[in-house]
């Protein structure tokens, strides 16, 4: 069967909402009454080895889908939307596919997600769900109480670190930001009571660290932000802190992350995305070996806040999952399609090079 739209790596309420969109412009008569799309759990690459087709104009995805060449150098321009905000993985086709993304992506609950994961750390939860086994309640360590003398540094303050800054600053931290786009965002409404700060200042004294910036992998841009949180960075801090990272694991290499806490220079760790995300997968799922420092470091991560060992809160890529994110997602994804219909299947509204 021929579609006009494959959704691959749709789950869960995502994939309902998707095909609640599509039918309601149906119903609208935006798209055609004879408009087929098809809305698949598997990537591209898994679907394209079990069924013999011709992908369509239009595709989405998410971010471990992998387009075959002849879709990408194709002499008709395919069209792909992907299903969250970071594009990276698709950047380098910008001049062979249209790519578009999602611009609104789920920014409540991703901020929330930092949240979550500050509260757990700073409340040592790991520890105290633990030491409730045998009801001790003598031989526990004191957890980082909420105070205007905590700093949190939030680095990128776009749609959801806007958010994550203003959530903790609310609980009660002290609340700093740095984003090399400062001298812009000064001059705008919402951000005039921020606080910026340099990336040097900024880590002198942080107690809890959030990642909230998009992964740049191009080396000559100026956003290049590979490894930012290395260990001679890492090591600044004069304080021992916590660590939080919602965005893109490429951006803080968890062999970094791990020998600092197992130094006691990092007290907790948060962490929503990983490094090698899909080379993880097979090492967590398939029991495959790596040689990766940060795909092992990653598993020792996840395998020991699963035990309730260290002070280390996990999730796999879930912090887009809420009720209403899964909602709001689909319904961007189909206000691209909506858009690219209607201009006469020439591209989107928004589209790489955003900048």
């Amino acid at each position: 069967m021929n579609y006009d739209i494959i959704h691959f790596e749709a789950l869960g309420k995502e994939a309902e909402y998707l095909e609640i969109e599509t039918n309601n412009l149906i119903k609208e008569d935006i798209l055609p009454k004879s408009f087929k799309s098809l809305i698949t759990p598997l990537t591209v690459q898994e679907y394209l080895s079990e069924n013999d087709i011709e992908l369509p104009e239009i595709i989405t995805t998410k971010t471990h889908s992998i387009l075959p060449n002849k879709y990408i150098y194709n002499k008709n321009k395919k069209n792909v939307i992907t299903r969250s905000a970071g594009y990276d993985h698709f950047e380098e086709y910008q001049n062979n596919i249209n790519i578009a993304s999602l611009r609104e992506y789920c920014v409540n609950a991703v901020a929330q997600t930092a949240l979550k994961f500050g509260l757990c750390t700073c409340g040592l939860l790991n520890e105290y769900i633990k030491n409730t086994e045998s009801f001790e309640r003598n031989k526990t360590n004191s957890f980082m109480e909420i105070s205007p003398n905590r700093v949190v540094t939030v680095y990128g303050v776009g749609k959801i670190g806007y958010k994550v800054y203003r959530y903790f600053e609310n609980v009660g931290f002290n609340v700093r930001a740095v984003d090399i786009r400062s001298e812009e965002l000064k001059k705008m409404e919402k951000y005039k009571d921020f606080e910026f700060i340099s990336k040097d200042d900024a880590i002198i004294n942080s107690d809890i660290v959030v990642n909230v910036m998009n992964l740049t992998k191009l080396k000559d841009s100026k956003l290049y932000n590979v490894n930012y949180f290395n260990e001679d960075y890492l090591r600044k801090n004069k304080k021992n802190f916590i660590f939080i990272n919602v965005t893109r694991g490429e951006i803080a290499p968890e062999s970094v992350l791990l020998k600092l806490y197992k130094e006691n220079k990092i007290l907790g760790l948060g962490l929503d995305v990983f490094s090698h995300e899909s080379e993880l997968t097979e090492v967590l799922r398939n029991q495959k070996k790596s040689n990766d420092i940060d795909v092992l470091a990653a598993k020792e991560i996840i395998n020991d806040s699963i035990s309730l060992k260290e002070n280390f809160y996990v999730q796999a890529h879930q912090g887009f999952n809420s009720d209403l994110a899964a909602k709001s997602k689909a319904h961007e994804a189909i206000e691209h399609l909506k858009y690219w219909y209607q201009n006469d299947k020439k591209g989107f509204k928004e589209q790489l090079p955003y900048y």
